[in-house]
């Protein structure tokens, strides 16, 4: 079969004489690709900033605990000679009552760390903003805050915290203690519930506050999806040592991954049916030109044209139209979504201007007025900024979706051909 030919006859079909459906079909693969792209992207932004904290500031990629205390450094010495661990971190959490300035008290996770702690732990600098003060534990009396809790508080900087361990006495192995701590600096996460229920200080000092103290390692790898490999190697490495507990961070937080998981799923559904509409309507413009066509068709026939050559014209129409479509689509998706802060305050002034102009006119018939819009209030989302992040496998998935999409319905729609006989076509022509 000789392409040229088919190709010039698919390029007369979509560009003469059918009217405004190829463009109408081209903006519906368009649209599907565009918003696929940005809403899946604005979906990795908000999802991977609550994973990613996660899994850097509180699971860890890998766990040990119930491991000799006095061995924690040999432990730390063996762990990061296995290739593909880039840090261990020791550390020990308590439950804790912490009470500031204002009356009312509210409960703490303290974790305790060594002062040097960011410094060996890159990825959990790289998630964890001290917006006041500095990241200072060096002091016995030293704390973090997490920056919702600083101010349910009431304190700032410099001021007095009375951190309650009620650690001891959920396990009853001791009364459990209290202390005033100072406040060095206040941390963000961008994850609520960390910044809400956070505090960091010496591990030293831990003892000050209970005697329940069992050092456990985090471990952070290169790829968190190697964990499984890591945990195995961990394993071989410590078959020696007796009592050791080890888990990943799929073991952590496993139904909210689950539920993320689940709802970028449907989304993709959801969002996935414009391809749908669009094919079934690529399909019923192509079909509609197979049986407008059919003299042609049959002409085709007679002069050589086989079967699956002239079926291969409609196929190659459906993928000028998917690939037109769906490289609209992709370029204005990406440009949109690496420039979301900027499309979305577009947006928000376009809007606010007609709101204003609304406002306006009510003012001057003595009606009501409308508030400024926001398409993530800061009221309303736990955010500074719109987060976007741009997957390349799932860009490509999203390409490919729209593209194949036209080819299959101009695939199906082309079977007709198969029904016309050329000599009964040209009988009476």
């Amino acid at each position: 079969m000789k392409v040229g030919w088919v190709l010039f006859v698919a390029s007369r079909y979509i560009f003469k004489g059918r009217g405004s459906s190829p463009v109408l079909a081209v903006l519906g693969i368009a649209v599907g690709v565009l918003a696929l792209i940005v809403i899946i992207s604005v979906m990795n932004g908000f999802q991977l900033g609550f994973i990613e904290s996660i899994l850097e500031i509180s699971s860890y990629h890998i766990r040990l605990e119930s491991f000799p205390q006095e061995k924690t450094q040999e432990l730390k010495d063996i762990l990061l000679s296995i290739p593909g661990i880039n840090a261990a971190v020791p550390f020990i959490e308590l439950q804790a009552i912490s009470r500031g300035r204002r009356t009312g008290q509210h409960a703490v996770l303290i974790r305790g760390i060594y002062e040097d702690t960011l410094e060996i732990d890159k990825s959990m600098r790289a998630r964890l903003e001290v917006e006041e003060g500095e990241f200072d534990i060096s002091q016995p009396k030293s704390v973090l805050l997490g920056a919702e809790l600083s101010r349910r508080l009431g304190v700032d900087v410099g001021d007095d915290v009375t951190l309650f361990s009620i650690t001891g006495i959920l396990t009853s192995e001791d009364e459990g203690g209290f202390d005033t701590f100072t406040v060095k600096g206040i941390f963000r996460t961008g994850y609520y519930e960390y910044d809400l229920s956070w505090a960091f200080i010496n591990i030293d000092s831990v003892s000050l506050l209970t005697s329940d103290s069992d050092i456990k390692l985090g471990v952070k790898i290169a790829n968190r999806f190697h964990d499984r490999t890591i945990l195995e190697q961990v394993k071989r490495k410590l078959s020696g040592w007796e009592g050791i507990k080890f888990s990943s961070w799929r073991e952590y937080n496993r139904s909210f991954f689950g539920a993320l998981r689940t709802e970028k799923l449907f989304m993709f559904i959801l969002v996935g049916l414009i391809f749908i509409v669009v094919g079934l309507n690529i399909f019923q413009g192509q079909r509609r030109a197979v049986l407008q066509r059919r003299e042609e068709i049959g002409l085709l026939r007679a002069v050589g044209g086989s079967q699956k050559a002239v079926r291969f014209v409609f196929v190659c129409d459906g993928a000028i139209i998917g690939l037109t479509g769906a490289l609209c689509g992709l370029v204005t998706g990406l440009a949109i979504a690496l420039n979301i802060q900027n499309f979305f305050s577009l947006i928000e002034n376009v809007v606010n201007k007609i709101i204003g102009l609304l406002n306006t006119l009510a003012g001057i018939l003595g009606a009501g007025w409308m508030a400024n819009f926001s398409v993530f209030s800061p009221q309303v989302f736990y955010i500074k900024e719109i987060p976007s992040r741009v997957l390349p496998g799932e860009v490509a998935f999203i390409f490919m979706f729209g593209l194949l999409s036209a080819l299959a319905a101009s695939w199906a729609a082309s079977r007709k051909i198969s029904k016309i006989q050329p000599a009964e076509v040209l009988r009476y022509e």
